[in-house]
């Protein structure tokens, strides 16, 4: 959960804008938060992070600033627990908090969740099921086996007007997917089905499973063979950047300022065709065991929707035994 806040005064209180992995999730205030801290800590003890406190004076623009960086850390330190983000009283609460601020109520509807040929299922559900449980009825619908419904997931995918597709963020289980596409509504977003791990090796642990091999040979398109789905697969696996997520171009600072790079992302790796300034490509790869800490600027949004943003991801990385600082512009950081 990386989340960024930005206060707004509401009829005196303060309004955090909380963003999960760059997008507008939720708006929540200070009395909100200690309150479920409350219930939090009734449940788990001493294994909830320290709350920050109260402020019983008027607060300064230095206070204010410190208070959204301590919110923000004790949020994030929160959702590494995964018996805190699987309680029914942390998923209730940002179920409730994203329903309210998209002014969404709970009723019956329906979902087109899409498999990554373009096909679809409409699915029923409850405006407030999660993305957890619609990922259940989508694989009991397509007869994915229970123990595999681990190794896929539910994306937030953009179709642009040319027909190709951008992967923008891999769905949190406690995320409400109606909520979340309707809060994308002024674009052409939908909700995809896609395996979500990175290292092609797992494709084995998914090949006595005819609906399994189905859904990883379509993701995988542009390919025509006449021989079986596994065969295919086993062929697949040989060609460069299988099994790896693609994003859409953006600039980067290396190796100097001004360039713009095409850029793969899988199997513990940073896979980049790099245009330098010159017009000369170079090709790079950036492998994760090099990385030795990373970070996610929010830069600003135009509509304050999620697709106008501007995101910076910056790492540190050992290049030639020197470490240095390498910052990529990209919508897509949470894919990275």
């Amino acid at each position: 959960l990386k989340v960024h806040y930005f206060p707004k005064r509401i009829l005196g209180a303060v309004l955090y804008s909380v963003y999960l992995e760059g997008f507008l999730f939720c708006k929540v205030r200070y009395s909100q938060l200690h309150h479920w801290n409350e219930q939090l800590r009734r449940i788990f003890g001493k294994g909830v992070p320290a709350f920050p406190p109260k402020f019983y004076l008027a607060m300064t623009k230095s206070m204010a600033d410190e208070r959204r960086a301590q919110l923000e850390q004790y949020l994030q330190n929160v959702s590494i627990d995964p018996s805190i983000t699987n309680s029914d009283v942390f998923i209730s609460f940002f179920r409730k908090l994203q329903q309210d601020t998209f002014k969404i109520q709970t009723q019956q509807s329906f979902l087109d969740v899409y498999l990554a040929d373009g096909r679809y299922l409409r699915i029923d559900i409850q405006t407030s099921d999660t993305a957890e449980r619609v990922l259940e009825v989508v694989s009991y619908k397509i007869e994915l086996s229970r123990e595999l419904i681990g190794y896929f997931s539910l994306f937030l995918i953009q179709d642009h007007n040319n027909g190709e597709l951008s992967v923008l963020k891999k769905l949190a289980e406690f995320e409400l997917p109606y909520v979340s596409l309707q809060s994308m509504k002024e674009s052409p977003c939908k909700i995809g089905i896609r395996k979500w791990y990175m290292d092609p090796s797992l494709d084995k642990m998914l090949m006595n499973c005819r609906t399994s091999v189905n859904l990883l040979y379509i993701q995988v398109r542009g390919w025509d063979f006449s021989v079986s789905l596994a065969q295919f697969l086993e062929l697949a696996q040989e060609v460069q950047h299988y099994g790896y997520i693609k994003l859409a171009p953006c600039s980067c600072d290396y190796p100097e300022a001004g360039c713009t790079a095409a850029i793969h992302v899988g199997n513990n790796e940073i896979s980049c065709c790099i245009k330098l300034p010159s017009n000369q490509i170079k090709e790079v790869s950036f492998k994760i065991n090099r990385v030795r800490c990373w970070q996610v600027t929010f830069l600003g949004s135009v509509t304050g929707q999620g697709l106008d943003q501007f995101l910076e991801l910056r790492f540190e990385y050992n290049d030639s035994d020197t470490w240095r600082w390498i910052a990529f512009n990209t919508k897509q950081v949470c894919i990275t």
